[in-house]
């Protein structure tokens, strides 16, 4: 597993374009890995936001993130974040640049 921040969103960074392909317009990393406190057995989590969002499009985007860090990935539209959820996660996501 890849626990620095710098690697993951370098790797984020280097599929930009097949990224791009599946409707995102903004990807951050937030939880444990934005932290620099993951382990082993921890998961990624992103916050997305997409355009012409569908369902396929979003499980195509989680596939391919799980399959790019082979590990699991929790993926969060920045729409369905509950309201008191919001400041902490985006307090502390780290925003790819370029998306």
């Amino acid at each position: 597993m890849i626990r620095n921040y710098q690697e993951i969103l370098k790797i984020i960074e280097d599929n930009r374009e097949k990224i791009r392909g599946f409707g995102v317009t903004r990807l951050g990393l937030f939880g444990s890995a934005a932290r620099g406190e993951s382990t082993d057995t921890s998961d990624l989590d992103f916050v997305v936001e997409m355009e012409n969002e569908t369902f396929d499009s979003y499980m195509d985007l989680k596939e391919f993130l799980e399959d790019l860090f082979h590990c699991k990935v929790d993926l969060v539209l920045m729409d369905a974040i509950k309201p008191r959820l919001r400041p902490i996660i985006l307090g502390e996501t780290i925003y790819v640049q370029g998306l």
